[in-house]
């Protein structure tokens, strides 16, 4: 069972900015919901190539991220066929081991599981995700000093380990699904490269 992974993942919260979630505190409001994001740039699970597609997950935790189980709602990008999906399926769902397992293990509910259009584009410091009729956000890098981009490292809950966190503030969210809305803006968004693999 040998696949691998990689691109750019990206989330979008209704924590202030910057997330404490990522430093296992609680969220800012006492609930977290979330739209998070996989572009894989180059990707295949033994023979089928997953280069090109999408992966979102929709989170609901009342409390700590780290303490609380996950309600998901999961999307697939509608260009996979049957092959290329039960892949994504496979390892986001965690049967497939490496990284995504250990994130599938926060998971309590998964609420429904849809193949759907994900359109996504990174461009000038912003990116965005967006669901038609279902869900849109776009998060635009935060800047610091000298006007650079502000990063995160060794922050103990991590999506794509090994990577530093750009830090990002949401220009929209919008959120509709499986009888859960959301719709803020100016809250905590980050991003970075990720690579995930079967364990060897």
């Amino acid at each position: 069972m040998s696949w691998s992974l990689s691109g750019t993942y990206f989330e979008s919260c209704n924590c202030n900015v910057v997330c404490p979630c990522i430093f296992l505190g609680p969220p800012t409001t006492g609930e977290c919901t979330a739209l998070v994001g996989w572009h894989i740039d180059e990707g295949h699970d033994e023979g089928v190539s997953l280069s090109g597609l999408n992966v979102a997950l929709a989170v609901h935790t009342q409390g700590n991220m780290a303490e609380n189980q996950w309600s998901v709602a999961v999307y697939v990008d509608a260009r996979a066929d049957e092959k290329q999906n039960a892949s994504l399926m496979k390892i986001y769902g965690g049967q497939g081991g490496g990284h995504p397992a250990r994130l599938a293990s926060h998971i309590g509910e998964i609420v429904g599981v849809r193949q759907v259009p994900i359109e996504f584009t990174a461009s000038n410091g912003k990116h965005s995700l967006k669901i038609p009729e279902i869900a849109h956000t776009e998060i635009e890098t935060s800047t610091g000093q000298e006007d650079g981009p502000i990063s995160i490292s060794g922050h103990p809950l991590c999506i794509a380990p090994g990577q530093t966190l750009t830090v990002a503030k949401s220009n929209s969210f919008s959120y509709a699904d499986h009888d859960m809305a959301w719709e803020f803006s100016d809250k905590s968004g980050l991003f970075s490269p990720f690579s995930y693999q079967s364990e060897q």
